[in-house]
């Protein structure tokens, strides 16, 4: 994790929330509207209609690109969550190539290549590029099955690998993301070719809750783990794929999906919690206890930390424990990283201001 103990700067990110997200929101909306009346088309080409329509009532998913849905985290967004979805392809199935300068034919590439010498060193990276496109079909689910069409939002995107690098059977992980209110859904995604020959679907349902449901107890949005986090100069106005991160409001996280940390790494956790009592000032006060068990023995008891701003926490934790080593010359503690082996990190969340709480655990790994 890159920064250190980061409470994200609350009051700034507060109004982010409001306005960013929400404003960007507003502003893909209207530009897809611009581009459909434009166009005079749907945003979805017929081709994609006809596929989503033929598998949504049985999830059956088109597997000419193969890709799975990761993970799925929100994060609040004025009165919507900003959903934010993780998912897997393999870069074969991209279809990668490398790039070949406008004019220049693979024929003319072929030949110029046999004409240079072959250098040692290249200032630059031999790139391989991805043309794709990622269209998300948003319905309610109602008891179970696919209701009213909330959206339909389309996103070409273009990726690089070097080409040195990149390894076809690898899979890559990549984010997308879009603001939604609260509710239960269905998402149809479809990752297709440049050309649309090639299109791979997927159907996943998600909820999201209403917070001001919660009005005598607290909870929490998906609590996660953080790699790094770097903050942009502006937050995005529409939505983009991304490898590796996702952007919430002018942040850039990367997420550790798969909770796995090596000795002396840091347990960096990300969340809000939903419920708690604001003072006169629309400040909140909460307090949280951290401890990390080995199946039923606690491991690493941390000092409780206060948050008395805004309820988004975003927390670091050395993975330390402390042991008492005995000699002929007496006692002494020790610092030493957790060994290798399955643990589980037990957050206590109390609202000083209402008595409120809540318990959650996460598991995670050291390897």
């Amino acid at each position: 994790m890159k920064i250190k103990n980061l409470l994200v700067p609350v009051l700034l990110l507060g109004l982010m929330l409001n306005l960013s997200l929400s404003t960007s929101l507003f502003a893909q909306e209207k530009k897809q509207e611009k581009q459909a009346q434009e166009a005079r088309r749907e945003i979805f080409p017929p081709e994609i209609k006809t596929v989503f329509a033929e598998g949504i009532q049985t999830r059956l998913v088109r597997p000419d690109i193969l890709f799975s849905i990761a993970k799925h985290y929100y994060l609040p967004a004025q009165q919507n969550h900003h959903n934010i979805f993780l998912f897997k392809v393999k870069n074969a199935d991209l279809g990668f190539a490398p790039i070949v300068p406008v004019g220049e034919t693979p024929e003319k590439k072929e030949e110029k290549e046999k004409e240079e010498e072959v250098s040692a060193f290249q200032a630059e990276p031999n790139l391989v590029q991805a043309n794709a496109h990622l269209f998300l079909q948003f319905n309610r689910l109602e008891n179970g099955s696919p209701g009213e069409l909330v959206k339909e939002v389309y996103i070409p995107f273009r990726i690089q690998e070097d080409g040195s690098l990149y390894k076809p059977d690898e899979e890559g992980l990549y984010s997308t993301g879009y603001p939604l209110p609260s509710g239960n859904y269905l998402l149809s995604m479809a990752i297709t070719s440049g050309d649309l020959t090639k299109i791979g679907t997927q159907y996943f349902e998600f909820s999201t809750p209403n917070p001001t449901s919660f009005t005598d107890a607290l909870d929490t949005t998906p609590i996660f783990f953080v790699k790094k986090i770097e903050r942009m100069a502006a937050a995005e106005t529409t939505s983009e794929v991304h490898k590796n991160i996702f952007t919430y409001s002018v942040l850039q996280i990367e997420p550790n999906i798969d909770n796995i940390f090596a000795p002396g790494e840091f347990l960096d956790i990300f969340f809000f919690v939903f419920g708690t009592q604001p003072k006169e000032d629309g400040r909140c006060k909460i307090e949280v206890n951290y401890q990390i068990f080995k199946e039923d023995q606690i491991v690493i008891r941390y000092e409780p930390r206060v948050y008395d701003t805004f309820p988004l926490v975003s927390q670091p934790l050395p993975m330390k424990s402390t042991v008492i080593i005995k000699s002929e010359e007496g006692e002494k503690t020790e610092q030493r990283d957790l060994e290798a082996g399955a643990y589980t990190l037990v957050v206590k969340i109390t609202d000083m201001i209402s008595g409120k709480s809540v318990e959650k655990k996460v598991s995670f790994e050291v390897r």
